[in-house]
């Protein structure tokens, strides 16, 4: 199959690159031409573990290329999908479809032939119904399919999560398009990944819902968590308490500080307004997100009980990105967290182990490290916001050695209460007691 692949974002370069991967033909298409270019000489935009050589492997073969072009590969493809950004528009919440509908016209001045055009960006329900009219307004005669084919890649495990689905959702009710987004997905077959037909509409809601949800368990989780300090209990054994009822599952019910990342503050806000705009009322998501916001504001505070008075204090912080494994600092908690700390009079700094580039865009006025132990000296306390791996198994006797005041507040509950209290820290950690009985 030809695929022409609109947007290299992390969703587009993504699925072009593992498309490619499987036997597709693949071009993927930007207007960013220093990108494409960067591209073309190997070098990857996104940190996503094993990206880089999925793309010189492919490149390679001759099965992935990169344009700032459309016009040949859509004439050429069976194919095209959108995977262009859908930012929350300024001010209301609502997702901006501007690149959506730009690149619909674009692709429409291009079509030759049956073509299959599929959105793979998050888009609101309705929106497949937009791109359709604006490419036949565009192009009368067009051969053309409009189908939905959403996403559910997680950042750091992307590409596994492309070649081993747990679904694949389709929608269209036009058989051809049925047929062809078979055909592009015929190569997972082998893994028996489930591939779901739906209405083009109906897929585009399963995203949205299935994004909320999934920020509702971890709000749900993080205000056990709290409800767990005050009554002595142990939020990790209340997960895997209520994890292993099948009807509620163990994943997305680790408590900590709060969800960020480029789709759960996005996509549930964006849902909100969905609904809003049809006269429905969505109380939970809405409360999910209210919840969300208060809970990364308080982490400063929770900061502020473990070492006193932060004015004039150091503070060490221990990963910035949203989650491990991408360099993604978009709605990361480490930002209201930091920024909470500045405006209480703290000196911050902080180390990350691929996210500091980013993360200097949106906190330039902190100090960064190379290394946990570099962060660490001279500190008066030390927060871990990120778990990484890289911070899993630290020298705590070099760590205690190095700072000021042996003085950690672990937000990803990565440290035994038990362990920190033999070395002499003073350790909070999230639905924890401090110091749990035997």
């Amino acid at each position: 199959m030809r695929i022409a692949m609109i947007g290299t974002g992390y969703v587009g370069l993504v699925s072009g690159v593992c498309f490619a991967d499987f036997g597709h033909q693949v071009t993927c298409v930007d207007k960013d031409a220093g990108k494409i270019e960067a591209l073309r000489g190997g070098e990857i935009p996104i940190f996503e573990p094993g990206l880089d050589a999925l793309v010189a492997s492919n490149v390679k073969a001759k099965r992935l290329d990169f344009t700032t072009d459309l016009t040949a590969p859509v004439a050429e493809a069976d194919a095209v999908f959108i995977a262009v950004g859908t930012p929350s528009r300024r001010g209301d919440g609502h997702a901006d479809l501007t690149y959506v509908y730009s690149a619909a016209r674009e692709i429409a001045a291009a079509l030759s032939g049956f073509t299959v055009v599929v959105t793979k960006s998050t888009v609101p329900v309705g929106t497949g119904d937009e791109v359709e009219r604006l490419i036949r307004e565009a192009n009368p005669s067009a051969d053309v399919v409009v189908a939905s084919n959403p996403e559910f890649l997680r950042e750091g495990a992307a590409i596994r999560d492309f070649k081993f689905p747990d679904r694949i959702v389709v929608g269209t009710d036009d058989e051809r398009g049925r047929k062809v987004l078979g055909d592009v997905y015929r190569p997972l077959s082998l893994n028996q990944a489930p591939l779901m037909f739906t209405t083009r509409r109906t897929a585009e809601l399963i995203k949205y819902a299935a994004n909320a949800f999934l920020a509702t368990k971890i709000t749900f989780i993080n205000e056990i968590a709290d409800l767990s300090e005050k009554v002595g209990a142990d939020v990790q054994q209340v997960a895997r308490g209520i994890g292993l009822d099948n009807r509620i599952g163990s994943k997305f019910l680790h408590a900590g500080p709060g969800f960020g990342g480029s789709c759960f503050p996005k996509d549930t806000r964006a849902l909100v307004k969905i609904a809003q705009d049809h006269d429905v009322q969505l109380r939970i998501v809405e409360a999910v997100l209210g919840v969300n916001d208060i809970r990364k504001r308080a982490m400063a505070r929770k900061v502020s009980n473990a070492a006193g008075n932060l004015r004039g204090k150091t503070v060490a912080v221990l990963g910035l990105t949203f989650k491990p494994d991408t360099d993604d600092m978009r709605e990361a908690p480490s930002i209201p967290l930091v920024t909470g700390l500045l405006d209480m009079g703290a000196k911050v700094r902080a180390h990350d182990p691929v996210g500091m580039e980013q993360a200097k865009k949106e906190l330039p006025e902190i100090e960064y490290c190379t290394d946990p132990y570099e962060c660490a000296r001279g500190a008066d306390a030390l927060v871990i916001v990120t778990e990484w791996v890289q911070f899993r198994a630290l020298d705590l006797e070099r760590l205690k050695n190095e700072m000021a005041q042996p003085v950690v507040v672990d937000l990803r509950n990565i440290y035994r209460p038990e362990d920190m209290a033999a070395q002499g820290f003073t350790y909070e950690s999230v639905g924890r007691p401090a110091e749990p009985k035997v």
